[in-house]
């Protein structure tokens, strides 16, 4: 349902086009803008102002056409992500269209900025992170000198970060050794300058290289994510320490090095050793070495006088006399145990015997007949317990063969008919022809005939 002031646009009639209210025509671009979502617009910032609110109100020109923007205070941080926004900057501006109705104008609610180009470094700054990854350039992590002799740094002599160094150094070891090379940290070129400075700091001796610079935008510390300047960190045969930018700044050659300080203060306390804590760790160790000699010497001068009096500095007799002694104790133990021994190889000497004596043919043989004797009458009814055995089951199969034996049925007046001379017994009339000679085995004694005739079973009679 549409609001009471507004009007749906009507068809198009033949006497002209759709009518549509104000409020219809801005109610129905609302729609449109809201059916496109988010849009990239890219323009030249104008107009560029900060209200009091915090919130940034600026123009987008490009050509003769112009577009209002805003950031509100709440996404303002998160739209510019630290980089700066200034008058005449070219930039995307990602967001939505919004239309003010009172005034019949649109505009474009910013949620994220980037400036012209930045968006297509970024993604090449990826690939190229990837591409270091695969190669293991951020896993190598060698570990620091803990009293370099001399530290090199790279860095811009103007530079806020090299003065926050000076200082940090200044109230750790102030004239600690440290070597300068000056070069550009932002701009045009300043990258490979930078990787000049590391090749000649890494010739010229130092056990360790800074790379320091202040906080910025991303654009002033893009020099660090160039390539030329991580190859030239990863070449150098020193560790290598960052200190480039704030906490959440971090660049490729903070990937690369060898250990990552959050700011160039932190930095110089990570490579310039505290000079008193030095000196009071010298005086504890100076302190304790001193208690452990004077421990040593008493300890070895009580070791002294013992000796001094000792038996054996008083009176050296002793020790032949104690040697003596020694001796016939130990003549005396040794025949002790010689007859020990003795005692021992004579019991074993007899067990031996009696065992050979158990072992002996003789009584081997005895134990062998007394066995045999025992043996004997058990055989003898084993085998006769199988003979009776084996008897009993001949007569149980001879009366199995007997009740199906032929010659019981023939005994019970049956009788066997087959060919003279043999072959299998007639069961039929047919195959039987008249004056066919036949033999008739009976229970006692054959029978010889002569076929006459032959009769079928159903009493039909026929001569063959």
């Amino acid at each position: 349902m549409s609001k009471p002031h507004s009007k749906e646009p009507e068809a198009q009639s033949s006497t002209g086009p759709p009518l549509l209210t104000v409020s219809g025509l801005t109610d129905a671009l609302k729609q449109r803008f809201a059916k496109w979502g988010r849009v990239g617009v890219e323009g030249e910032v104008s107009g560029l102002k900060r209200a009091g609110s915090g919130h940034l109100y600026f123009s987008l020109k490009e050509g003769g056409a112009v577009i209002s923007g805003a950031i509100w205070r709440s996404r303002v941080d998160a739209a510019l992500k630290g980089a700066s926004l200034e008058e005449g900057d070219q930039v995307v501006c990602y967001g939505t269209l919004d239309i003010y109705a009172p005034r019949g104008t649109y505009s474009l609610m910013v949620e994220r900025v980037e400036k012209r180009g930045l968006g297509e470094r970024l993604a090449q700054l990826e690939k190229l992170k990837a591409q270091l990854r695969e190669r293991g350039w951020f896993d190598r992590s060698r570990p620091l000198p803990r009293l370099p002799r001399v530290v090199g740094i790279v860095t811009s002599r103007d530079a806020d970060g090299f003065g926050d160094f000076l200082r940090t150094r200044t109230e750790r070891w102030p004239l600690y050794p440290m070597r300068l090379v000056h070069t550009r940290v932002q701009g045009p070129g300043a990258a490979e300058e930078i990787a000049q400075a590391l090749k000649r700091l890494d010739a010229s001796g130092v056990e360790l290289i800074c790379v320091v610079r202040g906080g910025g935008s991303i654009e002033d510390l893009w020099a660090f994510n160039e390539e030329v300047v991580a190859d030239a960190i990863w070449d150098c045969s020193v560790p290598v320490v960052t200190g480039i930018g704030h906490e959440p700044d971090t660049s490729l050659a903070d990937l690369v090095a060898d250990h990552r300080a959050h700011t160039p203060t932190a930095a110089a306390q990570e490579v310039i050793p505290e000079r008193q804590i030095l000196l009071d760790q010298l005086e504890g160790h100076a302190a304790h070495l001193e208690q452990i000699v004077e421990r040593m010497l008493e300890e070895r001068g009580q070791t002294l006088a013992r000796l001094m009096r000792s038996r054996s500095l008083r009176s050296p007799d002793w020790i032949l006399e104690d040697r003596i002694q020694s001796l016939g104790a130990g003549g005396r133990r040794l025949g002790l145990a010689m007859r020990a021994e003795l005692q021992l190889a004579t019991a074993g000497a007899d067990r031996v015997g009696g065992r050979l004596g158990q072992q002996s043919p003789h009584s081997r043989l005895a134990r062998l007949s007394s066995r045999l004797d025992v043996l004997g009458p058990q055989l003898q009814r084993m085998g006769e317990s199988i003979l009776d055995r084996r008897g009993q089951a001949l007569d149980l199969a001879q009366r199995s063969l007997s009740s199906v034996s032929p010659f019981a049925v023939l005994g019970r007046g049956y009788s066997i008919t087959r060919p003279q001379g043999g072959g299998a017994p007639i069961t039929s009339s047919e195959g039987v022809g008249t004056g066919d000679v036949l033999e008739t085995i009976l229970a006692e004694g054959f029978v010889e005939s002569t076929v006459t005739h032959t009769r079928l079973a159903d009493n039909e009679e026929g001569d063959k």
